[in-house]
This record gives structure tokens, C-alpha cells and sequence, in this order.
């Protein structure tokens, strides 16, 4: 990765990842849900291999939901 803007998202989204980690693993819900919020995690980690932008996206709409305390079941 040569494009600074490209290392500095990639840095940002992988903090962000371990943060939101941390948070699922915290949460006072079921083994089931948790295993369902990994899953969306371990999706943006997927899609981050791809399309980094878009995986930033999904990531800020699934931390958007956490903090609303609305865990994004779906």
C-alpha cells in the first residue's frame, strides 16, 4: 500500500474493527446473538479485502447501532 489515504483508512477500519470486537464480546446477550454480531463483523473484515471504503461504510453503520443501543441483529 503506497497511497497514504489507503494505509491511514486500512489503520482506521482495523482500530475500529478491534474496538467493535471488544464491544460484541462485552454485551450482555445471548451466545446466539453474539456469534450473529461476529459474523457481521468478520463480513466487513472480508469486505475490507476488497472494497475498503465500503467496508468503512458498513463498519460505521454497525458502531451507529451499538451506540443507539440498537445491536444490528439483521
Amino acid at each position: 500500500m503506497d497511497d497514504p489515504e489507503v494505509t491511514a483508512l486500512f489503520a482506521l477500519v482495523a482500530e475500529r474493527l478491534k474496538q467493535a470486537h471488544a464491544r460484541v464480546h462485552a454485551l450482555n446477550v445471548s451466545t446466539e446473538a453474539k456469534t450473529a454480531l461476529t459474523r457481521q463483523l468478520l463480513i466487513v473484515t472480508e469486505t475490507a479485502k476488497r472494497d475498503l471504503p465500503e467496508a468503512a461504510r458498513r463498519l460505521a453503520r454497525f458502531v451507529q447501532d451499538l451506540d443507539e443501543g440498537r445491536p444490528p441483529l439483521g
